[in-house]
Order: structure tokens, then C-alpha cells, then sequence
């Protein structure tokens, strides 16, 4: 008999998502990772459980990273449960990516912050086509000023 209990069914669907699955506590130490997060960012989950966010936070946007992610901590509120986010991402061999992602505030029986999970994608391909045709239409764009001016 098929078992669609709430704790099978979620561990099938978060475990065997395709996109990046994971959860941070509040002070940002990663506490699950899944195995869409395995195959996007390089780190085994054995790699990434009990290491910082720091893991996939390039160096320059973690006080930034961290301004946030404690405010959302503090205050237990967050744009990023309804709008996505983007941000680039590190992985293990080094490589950089643009991701987007949705946060889910995850809280204690009296309500408290417990830690955040989140969903992320890599959205690297669309960023590049996005920023070539950006710079072709400038490209076009000063050829016609150039071709006014003559």
C-alpha cells in the first residue's frame, strides 16, 4: 500500500528536488542540505552540514549576507517569503553562479525563528543571455546616435 503520509511525502519531495533544498539555522550554520543542493553547489552533504552559509556566500557579499540574514532572525520577517531573491553563489570548485531563491522562516511551537530554509535555483544561463542582449541593444543604440551625428 502507497504510504502518503505528510512525513514520507515531504521527505520524497524535498529529498528528491531538483533544486538546491536547504536549511540554516539562526546563526547560519547549515543544518540540511539536499541533493539538488549536492549537484548545484559541489559539496557532498556530509561537505556542507555544520559549515557556515559562508560555504556558498562569495567573499565580498557576506556582510551584506549577514546583515540581513540576522535582522530576518531578529525581527522573524522577510520579503524573500513572497518574492524571489537573487544573489551569485559559490560552489566547491571555485565556479560562480547566479541564483535565485524563496525563503521559508522556520519557527518553534511559540513562534520563535528557528533558522531559514530556502529553495534556489541557478539561473546563470538566463543571466548571460539577459546581459548579452543588454549589451547588443547598447551596441545598437550608439551605432544609430553614431549614424544620426553624420
Amino acid at each position: 500500500m502507497a504510504d502518503y503520509s505528510f512525513d514520507h511525502l515531504s521527505r520524497e519531495i524535498i529529498g528528491g528536488c531538483s533544486e538546491a533544498v536547504l536549511f540554516s539555522d539562526r546563526e547560519g550554520c547549515i543544518r540540511f542540505w539536499n541533493h539538488g543542493a549536492e549537484k548545484l553547489f559541489g559539496f557532498s552533504r556530509e561537505d556542507a552540514i555544520g559549515q557556515s552559509l559562508d560555504i556558498i556566500i562569495p567573499d565580498k557579499m557576506r556582510e551584506r549576507h549577514w546583515d540581513g540574514y540576522y535582522r530576518v532572525m531578529d525581527t522573524g520577517e522577510t520579503r524573500y517569503a513572497t518574492e524571489l531573491l537573487t544573489a551569485p553563489a559559490l560552489c566547491k570548485d571555485g565556479r560562480r553562479l547566479s541564483t535565485e531563491f524563496s525563503m521559508v522562516l522556520v519557527r518553534d511551537a511559540d513562534g520563535t525563528v528557528q533558522g531559514a530554509a530556502a529553495v534556489i535555483r541557478d539561473v546563470t544561463a538566463r543571466w548571460e543571455r539577459e546581459k548579452a542582449l543588454k549589451e547588443r541593444l547598447a551596441s545598437l543604440e550608439a551605432q544609430a546616435v553614431q549614424a544620426k551625428s553624420e
